[in-house]
């Protein structure tokens, strides 16, 4: 049993485990079965089964995703867009609007700008200066999103005044957690409503499953679960068991993203052959400040550009040794890929360039190999080109 005061290390490893332990097990098992007894006397919401969320792989998770966020409640979900789709759809209706911050993740912006708008769902970006936000407000506004650390420019805005912002005019707060984890940013503790995850990256750490959580005040996290519920997006209870098992090891993981990502966006930063650099735990970030007063570490994730053109970055990543050319990101592996062509593939060449996402930005998801190594391999990288 963890208590509420326990530090978030132990949360990770004993918070929401089912006491007392089933069979004996340390670990929990995986109840890989589609249904479970019901006794008619019970309730409907005390039924058992998997679409509903909430088998005893999934209770696990929710009590101890929550329990690290300081949050009331959580809930997993089949994919980071499956959590960030239902939430959006349970709390936005025809004829709403909301307000979003510039610099989204290029799935959540394809979802809104098209998806949402197609519902008949308003939206506007958030102007950079907060004195403008209220301005902004219309009578339809329900919602204010944005992201933690942003996806691919790494940028990191005065969180707690959009909180605050959300708050003062009624509005319900909606962050992306995923680049920050836990770890570093819990958004229940600054003001937010909800958190949304990608589990397949930093939570669950092995780039070895797809899921996703919803994390947050239990009002709110209820009414997604019954939007989750009749739209399917559940996650399988082995994939659960992944999950859960990942999340025991984040903070230790974590550390050495935080640091060694730091490392390498201290040494990009003075290499002459970069043009720019994205990294909030640089003083010269224009979102330093704002990191190193919320945050408990600057994160896993750096963004770059090269001197040269779409070929040269091509170059660079084609002579490197450790990093592997792929997308997605939070894996123990460093990973590293051009945005244009993943993350941010399904907008508009023009659409990207008004977010500052030229086709030459490189996004490095650092891992936990070797720090010295990694820095040496893109060191010669670099010299290649």
């Amino acid at each position: 049993m963890h208590k509420p005061e326990d530090r978030i290390e132990t949360k990770l490893i004993h918070a929401g485990e089912p006491d007392p332990k089933i069979g004996g097990a340390v670990s929990l098992p995986i109840f890989q079965s589609s249904t479970f007894l019901y006794a008619g006397q019970q309730s409907y919401d005390e039924l058992k089964y998997i679409r509903m969320n909430n088998t005893p792989n999934h209770t696990a998770l929710h009590r101890k995703l929550a329990a690290v966020e300081s949050a009331e409640a959580a809930l997993v979900t089949a994919s980071g867009m499956g959590a960030i789709s239902t939430t959006l759809l349970t709390l936005l209706g025809p004829g709403d609007h909301l307000l979003a911050q510039p610099g989204l993740y290029g799935g959540t912006y394809e979802f809104i700008a098209k998806d949402l708008a197609g519902l008949n769902i308003g939206w506007d970006v958030l102007e950079d200066d907060p004195t403008q936000w209220p301005a902004q407000v219309k009578p339809t506004t329900r919602l204010v999103y944005c992201e933690s650390i942003t996806n691919p420019l790494i940028r990191v805005a005065d969180l707690e005044a959009m909180a605050a912002f959300a708050r003062d005019h009624g509005l319900v707060s909606v962050i992306d957690n995923t680049f920050a984890t836990p770890i570093n940013f819990r958004p229940a503790e600054h003001g937010f409503d909800l958190s949304v995850h990608s589990g397949t990256k930093y939570l669950n750490g092995h780039s070895d499953i797809v899921a996703g959580a919803v994390i947050g005040r239990a009002d709110s996290v209820a009414a997604v679960n019954h939007k989750l519920v009749h739209l399917g997006a559940t996650l399988d209870p082995h994939a659960c068991f992944l999950l859960h098992r990942g999340l025991k090891t984040l903070a230790l993981r974590m550390r050495c993203h935080n640091q060694s990502a730091l490392a390498i966006a201290q040494f990009l930063e003075t290499h002459p052959a970069l043009a720019r650099v994205n990294y909030p735990g640089l003083p010269s970030n224009p979102g330093h400040r704002f990191a190193a007063e919320l945050f408990d570490g600057f994160g896993g994730m750096v963004s770059f550009e090269i001197d040269g053109g779409v070929d040269t970055a091509e170059r660079f990543m084609g002579a490197l040794r450790i990093p592997l050319v792929a997308p997605s990101l939070g894996g123990v592996e460093t990973l590293i890929t051009r945005p244009a062509v993943t993350s941010h593939a399904g907008m508009d060449p023009e659409e990207r360039r008004g977010m500052g996402i030229s086709d030459r930005l490189i996004r490095l998801s650092v891992g936990i190999e070797a720090v010295e190594d990694v820095m040496a391999d893109i060191d010669q990288a670099l010299n290649k080109i």
